[in-house]
């Protein structure tokens, strides 16, 4: 019965290759309705593996180098740009973190005509170069460029071509492949932290930063090499498809992202202001708790998704997002180091599984690999918004009331309204049914 399950699993998710989206590399297109259709993803294999290897590494300096942001915000603070006000300040990593997900409605598209090699290759120089430019930078506008703008668009063009090739690779452990490339996220965000924190004293803050920039490339050289795109459309691609808003799962699933994502970087942002300020931990504890949150979400990156392969991705989303929600809400009340750093804990694992479980769903969620790429920029591009929304609503409720508790009930209240239209799109998927791969 096992075989059989994995078996028509296996049909199943094939069917998401359509012959008249995609034709292998190296075959031309004969015109003929006959032509057989394309050979299904190889599900494994060296070929596959290298791919999620490569997706690693661009994931640890795109995402990576956005969820580092913090060690650079509490150095600009106190030094490059102390005449600056933290909200200005927090703008840099917010605009970084917009524009990683908003230039994917752009990038989608591109992706599914087949430009993989231009979009990585461009991506991967701009943040090479963003990076360089940033360790000569002194002014708050030419921070806002190069670390802001450049960085953002750089991580841009990588982000939904690293996730997007895999679907070309795997069908029944597309979950798992998804996470093991999404973790580079998390590693990146441990790493790029510490080796800042440690040299910059040391080396001063230009070489540390190049420092960075020198990992960046030597990693995403790796990827440039390993990464090749197994199928080229056959059609013209339209930019944008928005017959998928027609489709109520779809919809549903892209509003309770945009709920979520508002909550979602808050206790990552100010997990460690929150501890140092209450007096809940000392400096040098307050700066590792954020290692410690991007550490566990690595095993929330990978855990959930070898699940999902088994239950589908909505049906392990929806509990890690609802538990994320509720984690929230208990942070108001944790005023103790051991309640801090088990906060830390478990807030990271469920964040690992907030990342990478939607990429999977979206493609669950699509009618062939021929549009994966557009429909991933488009929802993206939407949560980018509530990205973007998060920093002056978060800010303005801590400076009104001076208080964090306002901003914990935000979080925690946008993420748990978010978790009710998942499962609004659960159930215009498959209904009510409870056991029933989703």
């Amino acid at each position: 019965m096992a075989e059989d399950d994995e078996t028509d699993s296996s049909r199943s998710e094939s069917t998401l290759v359509a012959p008249e989206a995609s034709i292998p590399l190296g075959q031309k297109d004969s015109g003929e309705a006959q032509n057989p259709a394309v050979e299904p993803p190889p599900n494994g294999g060296s070929q596959a593996w290298l791919q999620v290897m490569g997706s690693f590494f661009l994931n640890f300096n795109s995402w990576g180098l956005v969820n580092s942001f913090g060690v650079f915000q509490t150095y600009y603070q106190v030094s490059l740009l102390s005449n600056e006000s933290s909200s200005n300040i927090s703008w840099i990593g917010s605009i970084q973190a917009f524009l990683l997900l908003a230039v994917g409605v752009a990038t989608g598209p591109i992706y599914d005509m087949g430009h993989f090699n231009f979009l990585v290759r461009m991506g991967v120089f701009l943040m090479v170069f963003a990076m360089m430019m940033t360790s000569i930078c002194t002014k708050y506008w030419q921070f806002m460029l190069a670390q802001a703008i450049v960085v953002g668009l750089g991580s841009g063009l990588t982000l939904i071509p690293s996730f997007a090739l895999l679907t070309q690779y795997f069908t029944t452990r597309k979950a798992l492949a998804t996470g093991l490339a999404a973790s580079g996220s998390s590693v990146g965000g441990i790493i790029y932290p510490v080796v800042f924190h440690k040299l910059q004293p040391k080396i001063g803050f230009p070489w540390a930063t190049r420092v960075i920039a020198f990992i960046a490339l030597g990693g995403m050289l790796i990827s440039l090499i390993v990464m090749r795109l197994k199928m080229k459309p056959q059609d013209k691609i339209p930019l944008t498809e928005f017959a998928a808003f027609k489709e109520p799962p779809y919809t549903l699933f892209v509003i309770g992202l945009f709920f979520c994502f508002i909550g979602l970087y808050t206790p990552i942002f100010y997990i460690q202001s929150y501890a140092i300020d209450k007096g809940i931990t000392d400096q040098n504890l307050g700066f590792y708790l954020l290692p410690f949150l991007n550490a566990a979400s690595i095993f929330g990156r990978i855990g959930p998704n070898f699940f999902a392969d088994k239950t589908g991705p909505l049906n392990i989303l929806i509990p890690c997002v609802t538990s994320a929600g509720l984690l929230c809400l208990c942070w108001i009340g944790i005023n103790n180091t051991p309640g801090i750093i088990v906060f830390a804990i478990l807030y990271g694992f469920l964040s690992g599984a907030f990342v990478s479980l939607p990429i999977t769903t979206i493609v669950t969620l699509s009618p062939h690999l021929g549009v994966i790429g557009t429909r991933m920029g488009m929802c993206f591009a939407i949560i980018s918004l509530g990205v973007l929304a998060r920093t002056p609503i978060a800010g303005a409720i801590l400076n009104f009331t001076g208080e964090y508790t306002g901003t914990q009930a935000f979080a925690g209240s946008a993420i748990m309204l978010g978790s009710s239209f998942l499962i609004a799109a659960r159930i215009s998927k498959d209904g009510t049914k409870i056991v029933t791969k989703s």
